[in-house]
Formats: C-alpha cells, sequence, structure tokens
C-alpha cells in the first residue's frame, strides 16, 4: 500500500494564485501596521486557501510485477565456426541458472539465424525487436551472446537497463581468408583489365603459417593455373576475357589446418565479356533486292563497324572494260584479305562469285581464317551454282554443301528440321509464325548436303540453312536471296530479323547460343539449372557439388525439344559446382563467400561502446562464465567474474481510494475560528492601550 496527497482545485490555479497574491497583501498591511494579531490573519487565509486548492489523502493498493531479463542467442553460421556452439550452450544454461535465483525475475529467451538475403547477422534488430515485445518499466537488463561481428550497428536499442555481452570465440583463433576488392560487371573482349585481390591472415596465425600461398585460377571449366603469390598484400591480377557472354572467374587457395574455416577461402565473380567493336566484313556481288537486308541488319547496331565490299556492276553488262579499273578508287582489297583480315569477326559473302577480283590467294587466306578461329556466312544465290561460284575456289575445303547447278524457281514455306527446333539458332521460331505459317520464298538453291547441322529445308526437302564448325571457326550457308521477303511481310513475313540475329551471334560463338551447354541461374537460393543438347538421347542426370563438399544428383526432365531443365533449392550459400559428363558450371548462390564469412574472428570493438554507454560491457566466455547480480541503477554494472542487472521495482495498482482532508466545512470553521481569534488579541491589546 502507499499514500500520498492529491489535489482537485475547486477554481483554476490562476485564480488560487491571485487570491494567494491578495492575501499575502493584506497579511503584510497588517504586519506593517503593527497589528499583532496578523500571524492569526495569515493562518485564516491559508485555511481559504487550503479550502479552495482541495486537498485530498490518496491510498494506492499495489501489487509488485517481476523485473524481466532479455537474453539475445547468436544462432548465425559463423557461430559455428570452432567451439562457439558449445560455448553459447554453455553461456545459455549459466545464465538461465543465475536468472532463476534472482528474486522476482524472469527470462526471455529470443535466437536468430542469419539475416535473408546475405545480411549476415542482425543481433541489434533482434535486441530492439525483443525490447519492444517487452514492458519497458519491468526490464532489468539485455544479455547478448554472440561472437561480437554483428552487420546492423546503424541500429542503436533505446536500452533502460544495462546491456551485457557474453563474448564467443577464442583469443588464438585466426583464419585465411581471399577477398577481390574490385569486380567490373563488364569488361571488353580480348582487352585486359585489372583485379585487385587480397589473402590475408586474421586474428592470430601459428608462427610456422608461412609468407606465401598456392593461388588457383580458373576461368570458367577450363584447366586450373597455379600461381604462388605473397600473403598479407595486395596483389593485381590481369584478366583477359576469353569469350562474350557470362564469364565466370574462379579462386581459391589451399585449407590450411587451424583456420577457423575454409568457406572464406574461395570465390568467384562473374564477369560479362562484351564486345567493344564488332567488325563485319559484308562482300556482295550481283545487286539484288536483299542485298540491303544485310546492310540494314548490321548498322542497326551502333557497335558494328561494317566494311561493305559491293560490286555493282551486272554479270549481264560485258564492255571488255578490266575489271582492275572499273572503280573510280583502288579498293584495299590487299589490306582487307591479307593484312587485316584476322581484325574481323564476321565475313558475310552475299550472292558473290568469283570475277576475277580477288585473287585465289586472298580466298584461301578467308579459309586459314576460318581454321583460326574466324566465322563465314554463305548468302547463297543463282551464282552459286555457277562455273565462277565461290564453291569453284579454295573456299569449297570449308563449305558444308555443294552445288549441284540447279535453281528452283517455285513457292515454297521454309521449314525447320527435327535438329532445328532443338538448336538454338532456330529453336521456337515456329511458335512466332502467323496464322497459315510463314510467308513463302520463290527460290532456292539446290545442293548436296556434305557435312554439318541442317536446320532448315526448303522445296523438295533441300537444305536451305546448314551450319558446320571447321576446326576452330564456323561457317553457315543459306541457300536462298529471298528471306528478304519475310522483311517485307510478304504473306504474313517471317522472323527474318531474329533468325538473321542469331545466326550472328552462334557464328560470333556467343555461349547462349551453343548447342552443347550447361546453364545455371538463381533467384534467391533457388537454382535453375538448364541443359540444351542437340543428342537424340536425354544427357542424364547432374551432379551438384555444394560449398561443403556434399554432392547432389538431380534428375534433369525435358522441358522441350534439346532443352532440359530442374529446378532446385540450395541449402546454403556459396559456390556450386555442375558436372554433366564433359560440361561443367560453377555458379554462386549469393555471394561466393557469404557476409558471415568476410570476418570470422570474434571481435568486441563493435559492441563495447554500446554497452558501456549502458554501464554494461563485454565478458570472453573463454575466461568463465560469470555471475549475476542485482546492482542500484546508476551504478556499474560489470566486474571481475561478474555481470549486473538493474531491479526495476515495477508495479500495478490494483485498488485506489481517495479521502478528503478535511470538509468543506471543516475549512470555513477553521478560517472563521482564526478571523475571530485575529480579532480577540487585536481587541483585548486595544482595550489595555
Amino acid at each position: 500500500m502507499s499514500a500520498s496527497l492529491v489535489y482537485a482545485p475547486l477554481v483554476g490555479w490562476w485564480v488560487i494564485g491571485a487570491l494567494a497574491a491578495v492575501a499575502v497583501a493584506l497579511v503584510a498591511l497588517a504586519l506593517w501596521r503593527g497589528l499583532s494579531g496578523w500571524w492569526i490573519r495569515a493562518l485564516g487565509f491559508a485555511a481559504l486557501l487550503a479550502a479552495l486548492v482541495n486537498p485530498a489523502l490518496q491510498e494506492e493498493d499495489r501489487a509488485g510485477l517481476s523485473d524481466i531479463v532479455v537474453l539475445v542467442v547468436d544462432e548465425s553460421s559463423s557461430q559455428a565456426l570452432g567451439d562457439r556452439q558449445a560455448q553459447t550452450e554453455a553461456a545459455v544454461a549459466a545464465v538461465e541458472a543465475e536468472v532463476a535465483a534472482l528474486p522476482n525475475t524472469e527470462l526471455r529467451i529470443h535466437r536468430l539465424g542469419d539475416g535473408e538475403e546475405d545480411a549476415g547477422t542482425l543481433a541489434l534488430t533482434a535486441l530492439a525487436e525483443a525490447l519492444a515485445e517487452e514492458p519497458r518499466a519491468r526490464v532489468a537488463g539485455a544479455i547478448v551472446i554472440t561472437d561480437g561481428r554483428t552487420h546492423d550497428l546503424g541500429l542503436v536499442p533505446n536500452l533502460p537497463a544495462p546491456l551485457q555481452v557474453l563474448l564467443t570465440g577464442r583469443e588464438a583463433d585466426w583464419d585465411r581468408r581471399l577477398v577481390i576488392k574490385n569486380a567490373p560487371a563488364f569488361a571488353i573482349i580480348g582487352e585486359e583489365f585489372v583485379l585487385d585481390l587480397r589473402i590475408e591472415d586474421i586474428g592470430a596465425p601459428p608462427p610456422g603459417a608461412g609468407n606465401e600461398v598456392a593461388l588457383t585460377i580458373s576461368v570458367d571449366a577450363e584447366e586450373p593455373a597455379t600461381y604462388t603469390v605473397p600473403l598479407n598484400t595486395d596483389l593485381e591480377l590481369p584478366v583477359t576475357l576469353p569469350h562474350g557472354g557470362a564469364n565466370v572467374l574462379q579462386f581459391s587457395v589451399a585449407p590450411v589446418e587451424g583456420e577457423l574455416t575454409d568457406r572464406n577461402n574461395a570465390t568467384a565473380i562473374q564477369v560479362n565479356g562484351v564486345r567493344d567493336r564488332l567488325r563485319v566484313l559484308l562482300v556482295s556481288g550481283e545487286p539484288h533486292a536483299g542485298e540491303r537486308v544485310w546492310r540494314n541488319l548490321l548498322k542497326s547496331d551502333a557497335s558494328v563497324d561494317l566494311v561493305h565490299f559491293t560490286i555493282l556492276r551486272p554479270p549481264e553488262k560485258q564492255d571488255g572494260v578490266p575489271v582492275d579499273e572499273l572503280s573510280l578508287i583502288a579498293f584495299p582489297t590487299r589490306e582487307l584479305f591479307v593484312e587485316k583480315i584476322e581484325e574481323f569477326d564476321l565475313i558475310i559473302f552475299d550472292r558473290y562469285r568469283m570475277r576475277g577480283i580477288l585473287p585465289m590467294s586472298y580466298i584461301e587466306n578467308v579459309v586459314n581464317y576460318v581454321r583460326n578461329g574466324g566465322t563465314v556466312l554463305v548468302a547463297a544465290g543463282p551464282e552459286y551454282g555457277a562455273v565462277d561460284s565461290l564453291y569453284r575456289s579454295p573456299l569449297a575445303e570449308i563449305l558444308p554443301v555443294a552445288p549441284t547447278a540447279q535453281v528452283v524457281e517455285e513457292g515454297f514455306r521454309p521449314a525447320l528440321t527435327d535438329l532445328g527446333r532443338r538448336h538454338p539458332v532456330t529453336e521456337g521460331l515456329e511458335e512466332d509464325a502467323p496464322e497459315g505459317g510463314w510467308g513463302r520464298w520463290f527460290r532456292a538453291i539446290e545442293v548436296e548436303y556434305l557435312d554439318g547441322q541442317i536446320l532448315m529445308t526448303g522445296p523438295r526437302d533441300l537444305p536451305l540453312l546448314v551450319l558446320n564448325r571447321v576446326d576452330q571457326g564456323r561457317v553457315a550457308v543459306l541457300a536462298s536471296d529471298h528471306a528478304w521477303l519475310w522483311g517485307r511481310g510478304y504473306e504474313g513475313g517471317g522472323p527474318q530479323l531474329e533468325l538473321l540475329r542469331r545466326l550472328a551471334h552462334w557464328m560470333l560463338k556467343e555461349p547462349e547460343l551453343e548447342e552443347e551447354t550447361l546453364t545455371a541461374t538463381v533467384q534467391g537460393e533457388a537454382m535453375t539449372i538448364t541443359r540444351r543438347s542437340m543428342l537424340e538421347e536425354a544427357p542424364g542426370p547432374v551432379t551438384v557439388t555444394g560449398p561443403d563438399g556434399a554432392e547432389t544428383v538431380l534428375d534433369m526432365p525435358q522441358a522441350s525439344p534439346g532443352k532440359y531443365e530442374t529446378v532446385w533449392q540450395a541449402p546454403m550459400l556459396g559456390l556450386y559446382r555442375l558436372e554433366q559428363g564433359d560440361l561443367v558450371r560453377v555458379i554462386a548462390v549469393g555471394p561466393a563467400a557469404p557476409r558471415e564469412f568476410i570476418e570470422t574472428i570474434a571481435s568486441s570493438t563493435e559492441l563495447a561502446p554500446l554497452a558501456e554507454g549502458t554501464l554494461g560491457g563485454v565478458t570472453r566466455i573463454e575466461d568463465g562464465l560469470p555471475d549475476i547480480r542485482s546492482v542500484a541503477e546508476g551504478r556499474p554494472a560489470i566486474g571481475r567474474g561478474w555481470i549486473g542487472v538493474t531491479p526495476r521495482e515495477a508495479y500495478v495498482t490494483t485498488d485506489v481510494n481517495v479521502v478528503a482532508l478535511l470538509p468543506p466545512w471543516a475549512w470555513l470553521l477553521l478560517a472563521a475560528g482564526f478571523a475571530l481569534l485575529a480579532w480577540l488579541v487585536e481587541g483585548r491589546k486595544g482595550a489595555k492601550a
């Protein structure tokens, strides 16, 4: 029970203040005039003012409430390193026992894991949420069991009591980690850029840890290369991307006995290779309606440097003028086909015929260019079967089809072969066909198949689009010069732009258009694994090796012709290796080294200032589990071997009883009595006088 004096004034306080001022003035006047009853008058005025203030005695029946201690337990990934998990469980058991021994005290335990999307350890967020669930007046203290590596230091909870940190880990802990300091999202193919990386030992490495380490580097599924590099030194690594599209660069150092974890000994970055300028040589022969198709396609891309070598003189015009005198200026044929041919990414022969302008030695240079990794596309017309056809030149060594000298002049609709429905160049094109099918073409060159892949057929099932690989290069033949009809929308048209775009990108060896590929995309922790194959038989299961070395075998059901796909939920963040036959792919779910494993050494540096600001502190579990004591508010709450909580003495009022100090008539009677007494005192003294 508790009693207190409360007031319920009958008039406003400003009125009481004004009356009090008048009373003081009257008492002062009486004192100045020498009236002996001035102090009795003052008591009378006080009684009147007290009646207006209306004092009352309030009695409360109170029920005491228990104090609350909040315990936040860090169970993030870094807490599984070393013996921290055992330290944590021992600390939780000790805190439970100590709080249970405190009178009138309860314990609230909150556990937290890794933050979503690699947010790391959000210990202060968990503490703030735990405090929000409890009445602030009852919180006697907060205890956090952690390794000190929190990633939400910008959030500072408003603590009404001491904060104590029980730090896991050991002073002798050490770890070796690999850090990539800068990783561009894009880089130009064939041009060197520099990656800054560092391999360092953190914590307390043993004397025999060494000053050098073997760094293993690999790009995509290529054979890894190993180099010896210094420890604890910033390294500049020159890198040149081998191909366009996604390039996965993997870096790793071997695990060392005694280090906390090897999860940060490897990392991978994905750099998209882009071409600075795509150089295309377009060699046009006889002018025709579809010649501008190639030019418009190539010039529509600002990143394409187009060199157009064209012959505007039709074959039927014969006037005896030597071919080397047909141009106003000398065309740099030697420079293009001898000196700089290797600089071109793609060479297109559009209805070109051998007319003596390009010597056979130049055509042999084109053949060597393809064998060394170049690409050639032949868009054939009627001249392909003539006596001066490109097939009658050294180029025949690498062409996948041979002409029969026959030209089919009839309407037909190009059709995809079974292989074409699976091939990335033509896959899905039929889905975009208008009602009734693609528009017709009216001319095709009869050719005999020699080698390669037939993706499209024309009239009489003749090969229409044939692709082939020659040594390191690629060759394609389109056995018709009527593709332009699709671009004009004739009879509904067709996917001319998409077909030619894919064809050009396949010839430029873009990874997403390769026939045999194993790819994976990640959204959150869901991994979508895709296998593209031209084989008739299913490619079989894929083996996934996780960051912890565990292997998982996944079946690959067919999603569409030539395409097999499965979706798998990755169990943890880190690097995953996918293997299916000879195909290997590396992909990272989240960062290759999750945030929890960037800083692995336990440290009190970040949380100590926050704890000390509440008169609490940091205690290493390694040094022994502390006792828990009650300390007065405002006193230090940590010492050698002990930590403190502050009892709050919170309560809830169960009943309130308010009794007036005196009834109104008693105040009036008291004031009248003082007035009468003052009159009598002053009257007697006046009679004596």
